[in-house]
């Protein structure tokens, strides 16, 4: 004799696992930022948990402003990288005017001719 077991009401209620595209994710906690309401509130008016929310505020919340030393740092390794560049973008340059200057512009050795 098989045994039957009852399916209590949270079993039957399992759904499919919705996915959620990641422009979804960026509105709903904007959504919920600007609103001034609470996780629960815009998590019921979405159908969504709060505790997605929570998670996705990590992910796609507004960065965390940083601190003066951070702000420092970051700026002298731009200023260091900006200066690289324009290093690299002048040896171009100058590479570049001396392969385009014509042919008759320079000097001719008759030994090497002969």
């Amino acid at each position: 004799m098989k045994e039957i077991k009852e399916t209590s009401g949270r079993d039957a209620e399992i759904r499919p696992r919705r996915k959620f595209d990641p422009e979804f994710k960026r509105q709903a906690v904007a959504l919920w930022l600007n609103s001034g309401k609470t996780a629960r509130q815009i998590g019921a008016e979405l159908g969504i948990d709060e505790s997605r929310l929570y998670d996705w505020k990590k992910e796609f919340g507004p960065a965390r402003p940083l601190s003066q030393a951070q702000r420092d740092s970051e700026l002298e390794a731009l200023r260091r990288e900006n200066a690289l560049l324009r290093q690299q973008r002048d040896i171009l340059k100058k590479t570049l005017g001396i392969i385009s200057e014509p042919r008759a512009a320079l000097p001719t050795d008759r030994r090497l001719e002969s």
